[in-house]
């Protein structure tokens, strides 16, 4: 990816204008034999490269912004408010936080302009969240994270992850996979903003204990980290809990490598590496098969059934059990 020797250079998005100010700076170091790393003007590039699938990923969705102002040697920004100086056409989402009775007006992607001035304000990692500013609380995104332990390998991931197709074959419902740009993989499954966020992860949890049940030796689910087997995944119902995020499809991600959470095929699970999906080939990647996500919306799905799921183990719940509220 070639970068500026300009202070600045402008970007023409669709019929927007976008400066980038530092295009040289330096935000991920020189991996392998490369001579130089990747450069702020290589990021927006990237992002430009699979705008349209950042754009699906993102789109009115209130969105936390991880920045790295000074690359990823320095300090991480985890950003809710938009920062100073957006341009009138970038738009907001208010939402309120009880915890602190404050507001704050996080950005809701409309247009991939919206995503390169991000960038231009040293955002490398994008984190929506699950539902939508039209209601922001009902999730209208489950979201299925198999996270692995500290000595847990990848083929045990993988083997979590066809489990979680299994039941979400009999449920009829479709999941969408991606790797996390990290260890796990996420599996998305879009539903109907019927609910709110405790019901959403109250059938995520349900969901999560009849995956540990069909893999007890693969899967723990024990409340406290410290008494997880570090060999295991914990299926983290979690992340559909009101404020918490993980990285977008096609999100960067803050590792030295640059690697990118990249939506795969189910038959792309046991051989998929996801070390090999870098700022560097997912472009590529993109160009051929486009956006594996794109109709994600087509397939909204009633929860109903985990919920009835999240009944029946409730009456049962052993006290060592997760909590479900």
């Amino acid at each position: 990816m070639a970068a500026s020797k300009s202070p600045s250079v402008e970007i023409e998005v669709d019929d927007r204008v976008v400066r980038v100010s530092n295009p040289d700076r330096v935000y991920f170091p020189p991996q392998g034999s490369a001579q130089t790393g990747v450069t702020k003007l290589d990021l927006v590039e990237y992002y430009l490269a699979v705008g349209p699938g950042i754009v699906n990923a993102l789109y009115e969705r209130p969105c936390m912004l991880h920045r790295f102002p000074t690359g990823l040697a320095g300090e991480k920004v985890h950003q809710k408010r938009l920062p100073r100086g957006a341009p009138p056409w970038v738009e907001t989402v208010q939402l309120h936080f009880p915890r602190w009775n404050r507001t704050a007006d996080e950005l809701c992607v409309t247009e991939l302009g919206s995503v390169i001035w991000a960038v231009q304000m040293s955002t490398v990692e994008f984190h929506p969240w699950n539902s939508r500013r039209e209601d922001t609380e009902k999730p209208d995104e489950w979201r299925i994270d198999l996270d692995p332990g500290p000595e847990c390998d990848y083929d045990r991931v993988r083997r979590v992850a066809h489990v979680t197709r299994e039941v979400l074959d009999e449920l009829g419902a479709v999941g969408f996979p991606k790797t996390s740009g990290s260890k796990g993989i996420h599996v998305y499954v879009r539903i109907r903003p019927d609910h709110g966020f405790k019901e959403v992860r109250r059938a995520a949890l349900a969901f999560a204990r009849e995956v540990e049940r069909r893999a007890p030796e693969d899967v723990d689910l024990s409340w406290w980290r410290k008494d997880r087997d570090p060999t295991t995944v914990f299926v983290d119902y979690n992340q559909n809990a009101r404020d918490h995020t993980i990285a977008a499809a096609y999100s960067v991600r803050g590792l030295p490598d640059a690697r990118v959470s990249t939506p795969i095929r189910w038959d792309e699970v046991d051989d998929a590496d996801p070390r090999d999906f870098t700022i560097a080939t997912v472009p590529g990647r993109f160009a051929d098969l486009g956006d594996l996500h794109a109709d994600i919306d087509r397939h909204a799905w009633d929860i109903a059934p985990l919920l009835e799921w999240a009944e029946r183990d409730e009456r049962e719940e052993a006290p060592d059990r997760p909590p479900a509220g």
